[in-house]
């Protein structure tokens, strides 16, 4: 497995981030068309992107970028590749360089995915991997449901 990293994306990579967003988070987070995921990654200030590859494909990717003074992060890993350590791999490699870092995680298993299965949140990962929850700090809208985390890099 290789991680390439990048400032911009090419119209395939932007295609290939749609496509694991909407088959990898719920249903009502996902968009309709590319315009909205460019709406999305343009909201984005400063981002820098990591794309995961087996042998011919991205099979993950996340991006960080700076939002209100602040460090942030997502990430999306192909469910078919979820618990064999590729998720860490990546999330390491997004936490080089950086003294702290933010994301927003669903923290509650009630969302379905476009393809009809239960989206499972991802929250115990991140505590395994050093992110701290902060439960005061919660992101509530009608299509997210959703509490702060924060790595830093001296716990």
């Amino acid at each position: 497995m290789q991680i390439t990293e990048q400032l911009n994306l090419s119209a395939q990579q932007k295609q290939t981030i749609f496509g694991l967003w909407n088959n990898e988070y719920p249903e009502r987070l996902t968009f309709t068309n590319m315009t909205d995921l460019e709406r999305y990654l343009t909201e984005c200030e400063n981002p820098t992107h990591y794309f995961l590859f087996d042998s011919t494909q991205a099979v993950a990717w996340a991006s960080k970028f700076e939002r209100a003074g602040e460090k942030w992060f997502a990430m999306i890993v192909d469910s078919r590749f979820q618990r064999s350590g590729l998720g860490k791999k990546l999330l390491q490699c997004i936490c080089e360089k950086e003294k702290i870092l933010n994301g927003w995680v669903i923290d509650h298993n009630c969302d379905t995915k476009l393809n009809g299965k239960s989206y499972l949140s991802p929250l115990a990962f991140y505590q395994k991997n050093n992110f701290v929850i902060c439960n005061n700090i919660r992101l509530e809208t009608n299509k997210l449901s959703a509490v702060k985390i924060q790595w830093t890099a001296y716990q």
